[in-house]
């Protein structure tokens, strides 16, 4: 990343580290601002809320940078960010706080509560509990389905509908594989035992009590909210204002925005074993409950176990325990981080969708509550990002630089019109555009379009209107002179697992 300059402008990072391991206590109160302020500039990302508690006392609670490129506000501590999976959270603690009271347990059948729930195989929908839910082991690759829903027009009956006909990659129970759609389907089973959506409860028994009076639990009303970041990304390697996602039909699994106020009276309680002052707000059976591990996600680097348990991912650190989880949405990414044996919490929202500042910034205040020497993980970090960013933005000149020579494709473009299905998405239809150029319109995304310019052969080089599908190659599949299929893929960030579309 950057040249860690963070007690004074010009110190080198090897006498910093030096100065760090002699005094690592003094990173919070006399290092901390430039270091975020610097790395915000280097990582070229507008806005960060920040939010450290220790010992039960809020250490450090500031906003830095601006809420939106070109813009001059500010971000405060009051500034609301999309928190994406760092939602997850709150609804694990609900499903756990309902069965601390008996009214259900964690290990009832999904289909007590939603009989219609379906997967591909009767067998394993007879088996999963909603615990199964809240850990991601149904067997589902990580993001599998989310193409289909993800900014989609599909109610929540709907997605869940549709989890019948995603073919899961995994055997039931053998693999972790990170599923949105499993988060929703709990928030629907918190409906079906509270009779109140999983929005309204959400704030009713948890928001409310906490005092986190401007935390929002619904995409759709961050745009009305006075004191709000944008959203942004990388188009074509800068960074530009987007629009905010509107994912409420996923919203148990990530639609919440929050800021670093907010979000610390969050950790406080769960740091208290669920306690605000003398009330407790929080089962503390509920927060164990949320902490105990329940899938291997996988090893760290050194020798360290990473699990998931509900709504959170266990870490091994330095021989000491995390509880942690990042959250990204469309313009957006967050951290929250629990060392419960330091009794430290912290919090770290950005207002841009492409940073690995919420890990770096993260891990270096807790290797300084631990009197670590000082890493220097930004300027690793960032190099590695500016190395992969340059390689996408090489291929991507690349393949504009082919649509440049005008080759022609392999058949008449009427020849790939028309529309196609896949099982799991739907429809897609696609027209001929404009001068040498196809387009696709999509069923379930009514807002978004692709452009499909020809590489040669069958092969297109395909845009989407939103930037955050991002920029793909797509073929299409030629039978005996004639096009059966397209073979379809969005960026990662959306979903890793390829579509099949047979033309109709």
């Amino acid at each position: 990343m950057k040249k860690i300059l963070l007690l004074i402008i010009g110190c080198s990072a090897l006498s910093f580290a030096h100065a760090q391991k002699v005094n690592r206590s003094k990173f919070i109160t006399d290092s901390l601002d430039n270091y975020i302020n610097r790395a915000l500039t280097n990582w070229r990302v507008p806005g960060a809320a920040v939010c450290v508690i220790k010992d039960g006392r809020i250490i450090l609670r500031r906003g830095y940078g601006i809420k939106e490129l070109g813009l001059a506000n500010k971000v405060d501590e009051n500034t609301l960010f999309m928190i994406g999976s760092n939602t997850k959270a709150f609804t694990a603690t609900a499903v756990a706080t309902l069965q601390s009271q008996g009214k259900l347990s964690l290990d009832d059948k999904v289909t007590k509560y939603l009989p219609d729930f379906k997967l591909d195989n009767k067998q394993v929908t007879d088996m999963v509990t909603v615990r199964d839910l809240l850990c991601h082991r149904i067997g589902f690759g990580t993001f599998q389905g989310d193409f289909t829903y993800w900014t989609s027009d599909l109610t929540r009956k709907q997605i869940i509908e549709k989890m019948a006909r995603v073919k899961a990659l995994y055997p039931f129970r053998s693999r972790w594989g990170y599923t949105n759609a499993a988060f929703l389907t709990a928030g629907e089973v918190i409906q079906d035992v509270t009779k109140k959506p999983w929005e309204q409860y959400i704030k009713e028994t948890l928001l409310a009590p906490l005092g986190m009076s401007s935390t929002l639990t619904l995409s759709k009303e961050l745009s009305t909210s006075f004191n709000r970041s944008a959203a942004h990304t990388y188009i074509d390697g800068r960074l530009a204002a987007i629009p905010y996602p509107q994912i409420d039909n996923l919203a148990p699994a990530g639609s919440m925005s929050s800021s670093a106020a907010d979000m610390g009276k969050w950790v406080l309680a769960l740091l208290d074993n669920g306690k605000v002052g003398p009330k407790q707000v929080i089962p503390a059976s509920a927060i164990r409950a949320t902490r105990q591990p329940q899938i291997l996600v996988g090893t760290e680097d050194d020798g360290g176990f990473n699990a998931y348990g509900l709504g959170w991912f266990l870490r091994g650190y330095e021989g000491h325990r995390l509880i942690t989880h990042t959250g990204g949405v469309n313009g957006f990414v967050s951290s929250v981080t629990l060392v419960p044996d330091q009794n430290l919490g912290i919090v770290i929202l950005t207002n841009s969708d492409q940073n690995d500042l919420i890990e770096t910034i993260n891990m270096d205040i807790i290797d300084s509550y631990l009197k670590m020497p000082f890493r220097n993980r930004s300027d690793a970090s960032l190099a590695q990002f500016k190395a992969s960013q340059q390689k996408q933005l090489q291929k991507e000149k690349a393949w504009r630089d082919s649509t440049a020579l005008n080759l022609r494709p392999a058949l008449s473009l009427n020849d790939y019109t028309g529309r196609y299905n896949n099982e799991l998405y739907g429809n897609i239809t696609i027209t001929k555009g404009e001068a040498n150029d196809l387009e696709i319109r999509f069923e379930h995304h009514p807002k978004m379009f692709a452009r499909l310019q020809p590489l040669g052969g069958n092969r297109f080089y395909t845009t989407f209107s939103d930037p955050i599908f991002g920029r793909e190659v797509l073929p299409f599949t030629v039978e005996n002179g004639k096009v059966t299929a397209l073979q379809f893929k969005v960026a990662d960030f959306v979903e890793y697992t390829p579509y099949e579309f047979r033309k109709k």
